[in-house]
């Protein structure tokens, strides 16, 4: 199962560089960032394919849609200078609680 993990982990952190690059593409005007951004979600679908295989799609969903979402906020707040009220930290920490449960006492995710 670790190894399962690992790849979704990869697979959010692909498709995290991919949104990020996808901010920057100007709608698929600037060469580079649009390159990345299809590279990254490519990527980041084909590694996501792995964990389907052996865990529910609705777990693996949830947690590659929980920690997306965590993670491209934080890269936004750090990296763009993007503000995060404390409403945004409390839905963000409630999503990181969300992806906890499902992973430590749901009986779906198969431990």
């Amino acid at each position: 199962m670790t190894k399962t993990y690992a790849i979704l982990g990869l697979a959010i952190l692909a498709e995290v560089i991919a949104t990020t690059a996808l901010s920057r593409s100007a709608s698929f005007t600037r060469f580079w960032p649009t390159v990345v951004t299809v590279a990254g979600y490519v990527i980041a679908f084909w590694l996501l394919s792995y964990p389907l295989k052996v865990m529910p799609t609705g777990i693996v969903y949830a947690i590659w849609s929980g920690m997306g979402i965590v993670l491209i906020s934080g890269v936004a707040w750090i990296w763009y200078r993007q503000t995060l009220d404390t409403a945004a930290l409390i839905g963000l920490a409630l999503i990181i609680a969300g992806v906890m449960v499902v992973n430590l006492f749901s009986k779906s995710v198969g431990h």
